[in-house]
Formats: C-alpha cells, structure tokens, sequence
C-alpha cells in the first residue's frame, strides 16, 4: 500500500480454536506495520481469550448477530477510522459492519456477495467446492497475498492479564496443586455438539487408567453447559478428579490453568488449541469434523481418530450410534498417554502424529 499505515482494524473469527490459530496474524502485522494502532474486534465471550496481548491497542467486543449489534460494532470501528480492515470471517455480516464504519482498504477472501467489494485472494476451490485448509495457514496466506513479510514463529501465543494470572494461582492453590505435582487435564465437552464429545464414562475410566499408572493431579476442564457431563464422570470414575465446574472457569482463567498443565486429553475443541499456544502435549479425539482444517502447529499433538466411512460429517449431533466415538475406547487412547508420559512429551514422537485409533 502506498498510503501510510496508521490504523488496522482486525476483524477475528468467532470459534475459540479459529480465534488462537489466528494470533500470528497479530504478530505479522506488528511486525510490517511497527507504529500502527492495531484494533481487534472479536466476539464478546472470546475478547478474554486475547486479553494480555502486548501488541493489541484495543478490543472491541462484538455481538453483531443482529442488526442493532452491526450498527454498534460499525460505530465503534468508526471512532478508530482504520486506514486497513483486513476481514478473517468468511461471512458477508463481517463484511458489512467494516463497510458501514466506512473503513479503507478492506481485505478478506472474495467469498460470496462480499467479493465485490473486498480486495483478496480467491479460495482454493476444487471440482466447485471450498478445499479444507489448515486456518492458521489459511490467514497468512490473505497476508501473503497483501505482499506482506511473514517472519518469525507462526505458532500462536496467548497471554494473560495480571488479574487472569492471579486468579489462576488462586484456583490451582484451592485445588492442591503445587509445583512438583503432574497435571493432566481432561476436557470433555464441545460447543459445536454431541457429536464431538467423547462418551463421559470413557473419560472416567480413562482417568482411572491415569491415575492408577502415573502419580499426578486429574483436572476436568468445563465449559458452560457441560456440567452434566462433568459430574457424570467425577461420579462414575473412582480416580481423585478436580472438577473445575463449580468455579466457572471463564476463557480468560482457562487460559492460566493450560498454562500449568502437563497434558491434555480433549474432544477437538478450543483447548487443544490453548495447549498449542503454552506448548503443552495435546491428545485430540477427533470424530466428526475433518482434521485438515487445523493440521498446523501439530509438533506436541496426537489426533486419533476412527478411520469409519461416515467421517468427516460436520453433524452436530450424530444420527447414527456415533461409531466414530464409541469404537475410540478408552485403553487405545491411554495407550497414546502412555507414549507421551513415558517419552516426557508428545514431542519426542513424530510431529503431528494422525493415530488411526484401532491401531493405536
């Protein structure tokens, strides 16, 4: 761009996996543009996953499902007059709250009606279709084609505010954690549906399986809505588990508590991506979305998943007797903990190992 570049407004994904996979995109603009003002605008329950970001001036949180919500979103994005809006949502709604702010430059993909208006790469199509693409490299490839400079790391990193970390410390005291103990944590929900989730009686019985092999603290991650399954599996398990439940763990605290954890075992859902951004050892059940979509920063991740013909499906809910959990057992994941326990990190194994878990 031949104009200078004084203001960016970043308008960030909504899904808490897509919104950690795109933090390098914050680090690469600091980083071409080193004196611009650099404004992220964000999904309200997400902003906490960003907060603590040295390189982030402002953070708008947004909810602009609605008509009311774009009209204040384009308002605040209008008080920083952006000189470049870049757009990582694919949807037309994210478009039109930056176009209504009367932001220059705006860049995005050229999807849908948006793509006359948007100046961008087109996507990567086949046969008519949109080819799944790794999401961190899906962003950068938008900053590539904007002719700017991609150096150093890619992985994402988060950060934590002052009162994140505090409160933190707090709740790993509360639960008689202490330096030299092992932490593994389980996480047994996922926002996008049932069909993610692997059965709570597997995560009970693996934490029995857990406990009973390897000293160490079991802490069981629960998000909003999923405290029926959280005391399904302290109840059905006879290992010592800390349930995280009670203390409504928010996106911002969850962040100290991967911060501290020695694994995690997770549906594929946004924590596996907080353990990337600390550097933790990470085994994702991976049922019925496609893996290709995050197959990126996978150097401390094991994915298993059920080589089934229905999969990927991207249901919610499984209209079947959700083969692509039930047949992932218990003892072929712990067969995985094993490997990283043992070997001191999923590190030391090939990167990005893709486990057919019947094989497993």
């Amino acid at each position: 761009m031949s104009d200078p570049v004084e203001r960016i407004l970043i308008r960030f994904p909504n899904w808490v996996g897509d919104v950690v996979m795109a933090e390098p995109v914050i680090r690469i603009l600091k980083n071409n543009y080193p004196k611009a003002r650099i404004v992220v605008a964000v999904r309200k329950y997400a902003a906490k996953i960003l907060a603590g970001h040295p390189d982030i001036d402002r953070l708008i949180p947004c909810h602009d499902k609605g008509l009311s919500g774009m009209r204040q979103l384009a308002s605040a994005i209008r008080d920083e007059s952006p000189d470049l809006a870049i757009l990582l949502p694919n949807s037309f709604r994210s478009f039109l709250s930056v176009q209504w702010a009367g932001a220059k430059n705006i860049f995005g993909y050229r999807r849908g009606f948006r793509k006359f208006w948007v100046k961008g790469p087109d996507p990567l199509k086949e046969n008519g279709r949109y080819q799944p693409v790794p999401m961190t490299d899906y962003y950068l490839e938008l900053l590539k084609w904007m002719g700017l400079k991609i150096e150093g790391s890619i992985t994402p990193h988060l950060y934590l505010t002052d009162e994140e970390s505090g409160r933190g410390e707090q709740l790993l005291k509360q639960y008689g954690i202490t330096a030299g103990d092992r932490v593994v944590a389980l996480n047994p929900g996922a926002q996008f549906g049932s069909s993610k989730c692997w059965p709570p009686k597997y995560f009970a019985e693996l934490a029995e399986f857990i406990q009973n092999r390897y000293p160490s603290k079991l802490l069981l991650l629960v998000g909003p809505g999923e405290d029926a399954i959280a005391d399904e599996i302290v109840q059905t398990s006879q290992a010592e588990i800390i349930n995280t439940g009670p203390d409504k763990v928010d996106l911002g605290v969850l962040k100290a508590l991967a911060r501290r954890m020695d694994l995690l075992v997770t549906n594929d859902t946004g924590p596996r991506h907080y353990a990337v951004a600390f550097g933790k050892p990470v085994v994702v059940l991976m049922g019925p979305t496609d893996p290709r979509h995050t197959n990126c920063h996978l150097e401390q991740t094991v994915i298993l998943r059920e080589d089934l013909p229905c999969v990927p499906c991207h249901k919610k809910v499984c209209p079947i007797d959700h083969p692509c959990m039930i047949d992932m057992t218990p003892d072929k994941v712990f067969h995985s903990v094993q490997q990283i326990l043992d070997q001191g990190g999923a590190g030391e194994r090939s990167s990005g190992t893709d486990t057919r878990s019947q094989t497993a």
